[in-house]
């Protein structure tokens, strides 16, 4: 299916703004933006008023909406930094979501073309994943490949994917001691690749540039996992990685696919200063070594049918294993449980 199959009214594209003026960002964007509709999230603790160009069909959401949705109630859910994408992702009503950041530009390809990220993510979330054999040619779907020799025809028709993991050019997302000791280590390299993520494999799920089928998949996007005193730089955060691996579980158990590879973006964030970022960013470092095995076993039950019932059961199971290890464990999985009563007040699809 070519992403033309996709009518542009199934389409929300949702951008975190850490920066007042995110002109130049969007006329970047333009020529592949500007046929969607778009949802301007921005970061609560932002003071300056947006400056925004003419001529895109847009939403902004503020601090004041934040407010009215969560309620006048104690809340564990926070939508500071980057973590306010996570309310686009509520507010949105259509059916599939293309969230890029606003550090995030067009990139170019191997042969020098821009490249339309949202035509691929479009086209990854439609056509079909095969997460239960891999092909070693990667997306059997794509122009111009098809399935290996010896791959079970059975399995040929794939299964539906609901997430779309986009990489990017020069800034590359490394954690604070990898940066600390290569700070001019930066992804230059291309691959013109497409692959399904394999069944009851964890990956390091990146918020930067990422899709996904929200009628599917919605409530199982959310920011659980949050360090004591996290930051607003990428070293400090690690909401999306543990994002990723609850999103993968869901996945695995309904029998959805999850693609990693195209579309690249191009950053053009600034670098943070590793060393004073390592102090926050080592706590999830350690964390991780607990969390990846952890996520590798979890077993759902039958009864979890939709991605909100396996989102409960994640939070019941997170409780019981993790919590009496560390009691960021325990509020990760209190977060859950808020996320999909407010998924189901103010994130409904009917709503």
């Amino acid at each position: 299916m070519s992403s033309s199959a996709v009518p542009d009214n199934e389409v929300d594209v949702v951008i975190a703004v850490l920066r007042a003026d995110v002109s130049s960002f969007l006329e970047e964007w333009r020529a592949f933006f500007s046929r969607f509709h778009l949802i301007i999230v921005k970061d609560p603790d932002l003071k300056d008023d947006l400056r925004i160009p003419d001529g895109f069909d847009h939403v902004v959401y503020t601090k004041p909406d934040m407010d009215r949705v969560l309620g006048s109630n104690p809340t564990k859910i926070k939508f500071s930094g980057y973590l306010c994408r996570y309310f686009g992702y509520l507010m949105s009503r259509k059916k599939y979501i293309i969230s890029i950041d606003d550090d995030c530009f067009p990139a170019r390809d191997d042969k020098g073309l821009v490249v339309d990220a949202v035509a691929q993510h479009v086209i990854n979330l439609t056509t079909p994943a095969t997460p239960f054999f891999f092909n070693t040619l990667y997306d059997p779907y794509r122009e111009g490949a098809d399935f290996v020799r010896g791959y079970p025809f059975s399995l040929r028709s794939g299964v539906e994917c609901a997430l779309s993991c986009g990489l990017w050019l020069n800034l590359a997302d490394y954690d604070t001691p990898t940066q600390a000791v290569k700070p001019n280590l930066m992804n230059t390299r291309y691959v013109d690749a497409v692959m399904t993520v394999p069944l009851r494999t964890m990956m390091p799920m990146s918020g930067i540039n990422v899709a996904f089928d929200r009628a599917l998949l919605g409530p199982a996007l959310f920011p659980g996992l949050q360090l004591a005193g996290e930051g607003k730089v990428r070293w400090e955060t690690m909401e999306d990685i543990w994002c990723g691996m609850c999103a993968k579980v869901v996945c695995d158990h309904l029998g959805l696919g999850v693609k990693t590879g195209l579309p690249y973006v191009w950053r053009k964030g600034a670098g943070n200063d590793a060393i004073k970022s390592l102090k926050k960013d080592w706590e999830g470092v350690r964390l991780m070594e607990e969390v990846v095995p952890f996520f590798q076993s979890v077993q759902l039950s039958k009864s979890a049918v939709t991605s909100e019932d396996c989102v409960i059961e994640i939070a019941g199971i997170v409780k019981q294993q993790l919590g009496p290890l560390n009691p960021i464990f325990a509020s990760a999985a209190d977060s859950l449980l808020e996320w999909v009563q407010l998924w189901r007040t103010a994130g409904s699809v009917s709503s």
